[in-house]
């Protein structure tokens, strides 16, 4: 039976879009993918999925496509967050009606609000009894909180996990002195660093494009063979380095469509990135 706990790699899935439109047949090639992959989890509507441009009616298609995709085979999680609470609340009563598992709470964008403001937020968003994976990602809110808080944002009732995004392996430590839940990495590049101090996993873009060897890098570590994760993590840097050489997802999905997996298209503002030399996806099909 699958481990219902919150570990390992969980894909931040991409949106992939024909024409502007939802491309759903893509969607579900790159869902299955991720299934056969092994990955313990996926993340739709995240950053990757670049939520910001979904209409509602697409956001709720892409939640109904994937808990109907995945069959309780992984972990389904979904973004709910924005900076109106009123809108986060609404978000997580849908997602919580469409069977998600979890919503992916990012802290409030733009507005800056006080640590009161920030805990009042995470209250009101777990009031409806979904599960809640707090996200911290500093380089797409403008405020890097303390862990301190952050800490204390993950000790609230209703919040299972956090997803820590500074790439900092200080921060992440400081924040797991005063929290039990457990840390995911959400930056490629430090979360095997991060799981050596206690992280609980990564939520992933570089398993978009390399499922199969995320997760080796992951099964080799939960089985004690730290050089065999080491040796697949420097393997797979490079691709990583490209994954994050512009905004996400415009690298991921350049990469996807090298190898045929869907369209490069990204919705305005964004737009369609060059691929990667073909050396960087050698062996990730």
């Amino acid at each position: 039976m699958y481990n219902r706990s919150w570990e390992g790699v969980h894909t931040a899935l991409v949106t992939p879009f024909s024409n502007e439109a939802l491309d759903l047949s893509s969607f579900g090639s790159l869902l299955q993918r991720q299934l056969d992959g092994g990955v313990q989890g996926v993340v739709v509507c995240g950053t990757t999925g670049e939520t910001p441009t979904l209409e509602a009616e697409e956001w709720e298609l892409l939640l109904r496509e994937t808990v109907a995709q995945v069959g309780g085979r992984a972990r389904v999680s979904a973004g709910v967050g924005s900076n109106s609470t009123r809108a986060t609340v609404r978000n997580v009563e849908r997602a919580q009606n469409l069977g998600v598992e979890a919503g992916l709470l990012v802290l409030p964008y733009y507005n800056k609000p006080t640590a009161e403001g920030l805990v009042a937020h995470v209250r009101a968003a777990a009031a409806p009894g979904l599960p809640l994976i707090v996200y911290h990602v500093p380089g797409r809110t403008g405020q890097r909180v303390a862990p301190e808080l952050l800490a204390e944002l993950c000790n609230l009732p209703g919040v299972v996990a956090c997803k820590e995004a500074t790439g900092d392996l200080s921060y992440g430590q400081d924040l797991m002195l005063g929290t039990t839940v457990p840390v995911l990495s959400g930056d490629d590049f430090t979360w095997l660093p991060l799981l050596s101090v206690g992280g609980s996993g990564v939520i992933s873009v570089l398993s978009n494009v390399a499922p199969r060897l995320t997760v080796a890098v992951w099964e080799a570590w939960r089985r004690g063979d730290v050089a065999e994760a080491a040796r697949i993590h420097r393997q797979l840097y490079p691709l990583v380095r490209y994954l994050f050489a512009q905004s996400n997802p415009v690298p991921v999905k350049a990469a996807l469509a090298a190898l045929g997996l869907c369209s490069a298209e990204c919705r305005l503002p964004l737009t369609a990135g060059k691929p990667p030399s073909s050396e960087l996806l050698v062996g990730v099909s």
